[in-house]
C-alpha cells in the first residue's frame, strides 16, 4: 500500500532523517539509505515495513510511504500514516520558532545552516522511554550495541525481499524475557530490572505511557520521575522525543552543556543551572532549539555552523 503526505514548509527530509539516524545507515530500529527511510513498525502488533522518500523540495515538501506486510488493511495504512507523521513532525508549524530563532545572533547561524530541519519523534513512546534508560551513562559504542541487541533478539520479524528486518520490541515480548533475558544479552542488572519492571507494568495495565500525551509538561515530568530508573535527565528527553513538546530542554545533558558553552559562553562545559537559566529566553521553543544543536553536532561541525561558516 502507498500514499502521500504533504509536509508543512520548510522540510528537509534529508537532513531531518539524517539527524534522526545520527547521519548513519542504521540507528535503532531506523534505517536511511539511498534516500530512503526504512523502518518495521508493529501495526495492529503486526509488522510491517514502511519506507519513506521525499519526491518534494524543501519549501514544497511532499512524501511518498509506502507499506509492505501481510494481509494488509486500509487500517493498518491509517495507522501507518499516523505514526509517520508523528515520528517525522510532519505537521507541525515551523514558523513562530523561527520567527525568534532569526533574531537571535547565536541561534539565526544554525537555523540558516540547517533549514527545515525538524524534530523527530519515536513511534511510540514505550520505544523513546527504552532506548533512553538504556542510553544511561554509557558510551556512544555500547549504546549502539545495546541497540541492536535488544531489537535483533526480541522484536518482531519480517522478511521482505529475502531480508528480514526487526521491530522494536513490544512491552509483552520484554516484560517475559525478565531481567535474565536482557542480562543475556549483556544489560547490566539495574537496567534490565528497570526496562523489565516498566514492560511488565504496562502490560498489567497499571502504566500507559501514551496516556499521557494529553497532560500537560510538568504532570507528564512527574509521572515519568515517580518511575524506577528514570530521572529528571530521562524525563525531559521524554518530552521532546516521546511527546513532541516544543519547550523540552535537558539541561542534565553533557553534550547539551558543551554545546551550550560554545554557543553561547566562553567556550567551557556551561553548568546546568546556567544552562537552564539562559534557556528561558527561547521559550516555549526549547526542544527545538535543542534539536538543532544536536543536529548541527551530529554533522561533525557544531563550531562552524554556530559561528556562521
Amino acid at each position: 500500500m502507498s500514499f502521500e503526505i504533504t509536509p508543512t514548509a520548510p522540510y528537509d527530509f534529508d537532513l531531518t532523517v539524517g539527524s534522526m539516524t545520527f547521519f548513519q545507515e542504521r540507528h535503532a530500529a531506523d534505517m536511511f539509505e539511498d534516500g530512503i527511510l526504512r523502518r518495521v513498525l508493529s501495526l495492529s502488533g503486526k509488522p510491517a515495513l514502511v519506507s519513506v522518500r521525499s519526491v518534494g523540495s524543501v519549501d514544497a515538501p511532499k512524501l511518498a510511504v509506502e507499506v509492505s506486510g501481510d494481509k494488509l488493511t486500509s487500517d493498518y495504512t491509517d495507522e501507518a500514516q499516523r505514526l509517520v507523521r508523528r515520528m517525522l513532525s510532519t505537521d507541525v508549524d515551523i514558523a513562530p520558532f523561527y520567527d525568534m530563532a532569526l533574531g537571535d545572533p547565536h541561534l539565526a547561524p544554525m537555523i540558516r545552516n540547517m533549514y527545515g530541519l525538524r524534530p523527530t519523534c519515536s513511534p511510540t513512546a514505550y520505544e523513546a522511554l527504552v532506548l533512553a534508560i538504556l542510553g544511561q551513562q554509557i558510551s556512544t559504542h555500547v549504546a549502539r550495541m545495546l541497540r541492536n541487541l535488544i531489537i535483533e533478539t526480541y522484536g518482531d520479524r519480517i522478511t521482505i525481499g529475502g531480508e528480514t528486518l526487526h521491530a522494536f520490541p513490544l512491552p509483552q515480548t520484554l516484560a517475559n524475557a525478565g531481567p535474565d533475558g536482557l542480562r543475556a544479552i549483556k544489560f547490566s542488572m539495574r537496567k534490565a530490572e528497570y526496562i523489565t519492571g516498566i514492560s511488565q507494568q504496562i502490560v498489567s495495565g497499571e502504566l500507559s505511557l501514551e496516556a499521557m500525551r494529553d497532560l500537560p509538561d510538568d504532570e507528564i515530568v512527574s509521572g515519568l520521575l515517580a518511575l524506577r530508573g528514570v530521572g529528571a535527565w530521562t524525563a525531559h528527553w521524554m518530552l521532546m522525543r516521546a511527546f513532541g513538546r516544543p519547550d523540552g530542554f535537558p539541561q542534565g545533558d553533557l553534550a547539551l552543556q558543551r554545546m551550550m558553552g560554545v554557543l553561547v559562553g566562553d567556550g567551557s562545559p556551561m553548568p546546568p543551572d546556567d544552562a537552564l537559566a539562559y534557556s528561558e529566553r527561547w521559550s516555549p521553543w526549547r526542544s527545538w532549539v535543542t534539536t538543532y544543536m544536536f543536529g548541527a553536532g551530529r554533522t561533525g561541525r557544531f563550531a562552524e555552523i554556530v559561528s556562521g561558516e
